[in-house]
């Protein structure tokens, strides 16, 4: 089932490319579900790519494709209204909303750099995470220490959710094990018989290591950030 939220932006989405051809901008977005940032309308849409409801087309800006609508709406979404107006189908969603207890419960291992490697320390606490923001598989928590991935929309305080795994491929975002004892969250790059761990920080400098240096341990699944 999908969120109100969720059921929103996909009729949206579907009724821009109806109407112009070219998938609405962000910020369109943001200001159409009255969101507060675009990195809920990042999460939205992930969520809905992993679900199989759209998908993004490579190489192009602005590219997203709708592959199906909810069981409940129509295969013709009506077009958006004037800007001067919300959306009609934004007040009356036809989707219920999911269910207040549609949270998982993950495992917080403690903090993890976002900059020069510190130790990921094992914790017993939890962190709630609404279901939605989660795909397929086992997953847990970090909280983000430093600002080496702030040009990917990672910041300090930042909790990133990890999808455990043990591979990854290059340029995705990964929790990596240096030597055993340091974890470090940044991209993911194997370049002559090295591994390169790459900051999105121009300040920061890529790091490099042998490949039995480094661990995979999980891919970067999203991000949650409290508000203070």
């Amino acid at each position: 089932m999908l969120t109100r939220k969720q059921h929103e932006l996909i009729r949206f989405i579907q009724a821009r490319l109806e109407e112009t051809g070219v998938s609405p901008s962000f910020e369109e977005m943001k200001e159409a579900l009255d969101l507060r940032s675009k990195s809920g309308v990042h999460r939205l849409i992930s969520a809905l790519e992993e679900r199989g409801f759209i998908r993004r087309l490579p190489n192009r800006a602005r590219a997203l494709e709708v592959l199906r609508q909810p069981d409940d709406v129509s295969a013709k979404v009506a077009p958006p209204p004037r800007p001067s107006a919300p959306p009609p189908q934004l007040r009356s969603p036809v989707v219920t909303a999911a269910p207040a207890n549609d949270v998982i419960e993950l495992p917080l291992h403690g903090r993890i750099a976002a900059g020069v490697p510190i130790e990921a320390l094992e914790g017993q606490s939890t962190l709630p995470v609404p279901a939605a923001l989660l795909g397929p598989g086992e997953h847990y928590a970090l909280e983000v220490s430093g600002d080496s991935m702030v040009d990917a929309g990672i910041l300090d305080g930042d909790f990133a959710l990890i999808r455990r795994t043990d591979s990854a491929r290059d340029g995705e975002i990964v929790v990596a094990l240096v030597r055993g004892e340091e974890a470090t969250l940044k991209y993911l790059y194997r370049e002559q018989g090295r591994v390169r761990l790459d900051p999105a920080n121009a300040a920061y400098d890529p790091q490099f290591y042998a490949p039995g240096e480094v661990m995979v341990q999980g891919k970067l699944a999203g991000l949650l950030r409290r508000y203070h």
